[in-house]
């Protein structure tokens, strides 16, 4: 059964105005270009070839001019991109990768697929990133390359973490798949470091209709060892330079995503106008109460916001108050990963990373997506503001089936 939330102004209760908010509206996106994805179907239908190709050559290309990059080489999925690089830079066995805990499990998992260790550091309260000087601490001897996350859509501190990479000899490979279209110092994330790794798995601001996957880099032989290690390390058929995998996009992937492509920018501004009325709702109805909305820390770091994560004490008795009234909201991560089953043969133990560990306690995303109605955005903040200070509700909701 669907839940409606149903808001009543107090300045006219007689009358009610049915709305339904949904954490993320693929539909809505889909309606407005709906003739322009079909015709891309329907393109790649009547080619009859549908792995690699002319549609992702095209992608690519219109994607490295996108990000300023010479070179990107589509794959699979953002976890395979990951993987691929790691590959690439030769990384397995006996290596280790400094990485962040608190992030999707991929970012890890794929350090763990090649055979390497995770080394997991704490990160910022403030940014959720990686904490540059907890990576300094970590370098040993054994330490190979270091994975920073541009979580939530918000660049890493990348001065800091190239800066000790430079200084140690080793790559840094960008997980970015959160992130596109995002710039850190007029550079968009993704080109600064070695590597650099996107997703577009269907919620992410650029989102296929599945899987894929992207990895840029500005080295060509490393270009061309990722275009090898994707077709089972091949560059001639049934010739095998090297022992690679199998992780190409898929043609119908990438005709849908060269129809999403040009129209990025205009969705990503709108996801930081939505951003700044977020902040200007909680100003003006909350003030100074248990809430953080999010940081970034200077003009010089362009977020583009895939998620809008505030962070609250309250976190858990918040959200169950907001369901009750039919508002969604997610959690990203309910619990950081080195404190993850999977996991455990590293030996973390709860209290080693503070930060993220209580990040995994407070954080509460919510809905933003191009589509998101300025109403909407006025009703979410408006029940935060109920529970917190009760006086200020300016709106009832209540559920109707």
């Amino acid at each position: 059964m669907e839940t409606r939330a149903t808001v009543v102004s107090n300045a006219s209760s007689s009358r009610t105005a049915p709305t339904q908010i949904h954490y993320l509206d693929l539909k809505a996106q889909f309606q407005a270009i709906r003739n322009d994805v079909m015709e891309a179907i329907a393109r790649v239908m009547e080619s009859q070839h549908f792995i690699l190709g002319t549609e992702v050559e095209q992608f690519e290309g219109e994607i490295a001019h996108y990000l300023g990059t010479p070179h990107a080489i589509a794959c699979a999925s953002g976890s395979d991109a990951l993987v691929l690089s790691l590959m690439a830079a030769g990384i397995g066995p006996g290596d280790e990768v400094i990485t962040s805990p608190f992030t999707f499990v991929a970012t890890a998992g794929s350090i763990a697929r090649v055979g390497a260790t995770p080394v997991f550091v704490d990160i910022d309260s403030e940014t959720f990133n990686i904490l540059p000087a907890a990576v300094d601490a970590a370098i040993t001897t054994r330490t190979r390359a270091i994975i920073p996350v541009h979580l939530f859509g918000l660049p890493a501190d990348m001065d800091c973490i190239s800066s000790i990479a430079a200084r140690h000899a080793i790559p840094v490979i960008e997980d970015a798949a959160q992130a596109i279209g995002a710039n850190y110092k007029n550079r968009a994330v993704g080109t600064i470091g070695q590597f650099g790794c996107f997703s577009f798995f269907p919620s992410k601001n650029l989102g296929g209709a599945g899987d894929g996957g992207l990895v840029v880099t500005n080295d060509s032989a490393m270009a061309e060892k990722l275009r090898m290690l994707r077709v089972h390390g091949s560059k001639k058929k049934y010739q095998h330079e090297l022992l690679g995998t199998n992780s190409r996009l898929d043609a119908l992937q990438a005709a849908i995503l060269r129809v999403k492509l040009p129209h990025l920018q205009l969705w990503t501004n709108a996801r930081r106008v939505q951003a700044e009325r977020y902040r200007g709702l909680f100003r003006e109805l909350l003030g100074e109460t248990d809430i953080n909305i999010p940081s970034v820390p200077s003009s010089e770091y362009n977020h583009v916001y895939n998620q809008f994560t505030i962070r609250s004490n309250s976190r858990d008795e918040l959200r169950n108050h907001l369901r009750t009234s039919g508002l969604p909201t997610e959690i990203y991560y309910p619990l950081p990963l080195h404190l993850q089953p999977a996991f455990q043969y590293l030996g973390y133990e709860a209290g080693q990373l503070p930060a993220a560990e209580k990040a995994s306690r407070e954080v509460l995303s919510l809905p933003i997506y191009p589509e998101l109605s300025e109403q909407h955005q006025q009703i979410l903040v408006r029940e935060i503001a109920a529970f917190f200070v009760p006086s200020t509700h300016a709106h009832s909701v209540r559920l109707n089936n």
